[in-house]
């Protein structure tokens, strides 16, 4: 399964509200995004049929194992990023917000020598 850009965020996004709040929702994701609630379901069931969520019938969305994983992957390569650029002398907000583009596009291999240089 290809994993899109925005697949990365919501899953990045849910992982994070979920340490924030003892539950995520939609609408949760809509404010922390700043997208319309009817796109955050659409891509919720994308999700769920890809096996990378699961919503309670309370609307409480949860990551499932395989969706945790790959949060935690994008996570960990948007805080490899930003630190790498913070080091280098970029400004906190602007390292922000370049990693978070870079992070989905970096290869595994440029990645991996990344966060050896960085070790």
């Amino acid at each position: 399964m290809k994993r899109t850009e925005s697949q990365e965020m919501y899953l990045e996004t849910i992982l994070l509200l979920s340490k924030k709040k003892p539950v995520v929702r939609a609408v949760d994701i809509a404010n922390e995004l700043g997208y319309k609630k009817p796109s955050i379901t659409l891509a919720n069931r994308h999700m769920l049929e890809d096996g990378l969520i699961t919503i309670t019938p309370e609307g409480y969305i949860y990551l499932t194992p395989l969706g945790q994983e790959i949060a935690l992957s994008v996570y960990e390569r948007h805080e490899t990023i930003t630190q790498l650029l913070i080091r280098l002398g970029v400004p906190e907000d602007v390292a922000e917000k370049d990693a978070c583009r870079i992070e989905h596009v970096i290869s595994e291999e440029t990645f991996n020598a990344i966060k050896k240089h960085g070790t």
